[in-house]
């Protein structure tokens, strides 16, 4: 919540400015499906490398709460939307999605959208189906924020939903 704390403080001043050629600008109001995509304008999106939390899976908080993950991770992504004006760029079209990168304006300083939000603890890397990550800064970003129990990772009962996902998998293999 540190990193999350930081950015809602920074105030960006100035004119807003447009996005750069081959670029496209990621604002408020796009209909968040996840922690790690959206659609807008009918195409949907997905951060390159992300794996948000999954909706429907749940952590108990310090209070002794249960709270869904995958809501956690969507409120973060929002905020992160809200608070740094995102710009975006298209990197891979798989089926009708829209793989992109993203990179958020904190100040005079331009970072990684994916990189924030795993390293803030709300989100995780994305693994590939030989278990290797999409991005190995991603990988080392979620280690660190795992290290420090950043986000999700104060929480013991977090679900990893690579782990999830891949238990999913090998179901639906078996059930052919």
């Amino acid at each position: 919540m540190r990193v999350l704390a930081v950015l809602i403080a920074v105030s960006l001043s100035g004119p807003a400015a447009t996005a750069p050629a081959g670029y496209f600008d990621l604002r408020p109001g796009v209909a968040l499906e996840s922690g790690d995509s959206w659609t807008d304008g009918g195409v949907r999106y997905h951060l390159y490398g992300v794996q948000a939390c999954l909706r429907g899976t749940f952590y108990t908080d310090r209070s002794g709460h249960r709270a869904d993950c995958g809501e956690a991770s969507l409120a973060v992504l929002a905020a992160f939307i809200a608070d740094t004006r995102p710009v975006c760029a298209p990197v891979a079209t798989i089926g009708n999605v829209a793989h992109v990168v993203c990179y958020a304006s904190v100040g005079a300083d331009r970072l990684d959208l994916g990189n924030l939000v795993v390293t803030s603890g709300y989100a995780f890397a994305a693994l590939q189906p030989d278990g290797l990550p999409y991005s190995p800064a991603y990988a080392v970003a979620e280690q660190v924020a795992r290290e420090k129990h950043a986000g999700l990772w104060q929480f013991k009962d977090v679900q990893y939903p690579a782990i999830l996902l891949g238990r999913a998998a090998a179901g639906n293999s078996r059930d052919r």
